[in-house]
């Protein structure tokens, strides 16, 4: 998937929802958020936090509330895409134009931003040890400038790297991203620098 720059390039370049897309982002700039682009896709934050991304796929619209896990989701809509990897994070997933409704979509947005004031957050667990994928432990033991870099990042970018090439299905798209990262890797950088600020 591409990575946009813009918001309206996002929209504008999206092959499905689009029309959704535009009504879903009028609720959110009709709050006090800050729309920008981070991971290429629009993002909503409130005094600097996260609160919301909007993102288009081929099956589904959604928003994804980054501290979701603490939304009271009275409607049952909220999903966690990755359960027994993400904590916090859930997603409204819309299916067609109807599923928009405007009113509970804004009270859920209300209450997010709530939290986002409130300071309460779910806190990813740093404390568990990263599990390396073979093929990344194969890849390190064969550039010592690599697996000197990677050994010197902290736990956090490490588990990113090894998360990054785990979730890849196909050997093919592994390897893929094996050339992509041991660069990155060896200059220090961690796979989402880019995109912190």
């Amino acid at each position: 998937m591409k990575r946009e720059k813009t918001v309206d390039t996002y929209i504008k370049n999206a092959t499905h929802w689009q029309d959704e897309l535009v009504k879903l982002r009028k609720v959110l700039t009709g709050t006090n958020m800050e729309e920008c682009v981070k991971w290429g896709a629009p993002c909503y934050t409130h005094n600097g936090k996260n609160v919301i991304g909007l993102g288009a796929f081929k099956s589904y619209v959604g928003l994804w509330f980054f501290q979701g896990g603490l939304l009271k989701d009275p409607n049952k809509v909220l999903t966690n895409a990755q359960p027994g990897k993400t904590k916090a994070m859930r997603q409204w997933r819309f299916t067609s134009a109807k599923d928009i409704k405007i009113t509970p979509i804004k009270a859920y947005i209300k209450e997010a931003i709530a939290l986002a004031d409130s300071s309460k957050e779910i806190r990813a667990d740093r404390s568990k040890p990263v599990t390396i994928p073979p093929e990344l432990r194969a890849a390190l033991a064969k550039n010592k400038k690599a697996s000197t870099a990677f050994k010197d990042l902290t736990k956090g970018k490490q588990r990113e790297y090894a998360d990054y090439v785990a979730d890849a299905k196909r050997a093919e798209t592994k390897q893929s991203r094996l050339r992509k990262i041991l660069p990155m890797i060896s200059r220090s950088n961690g796979l989402n620098d880019k995109y912190r600020k």
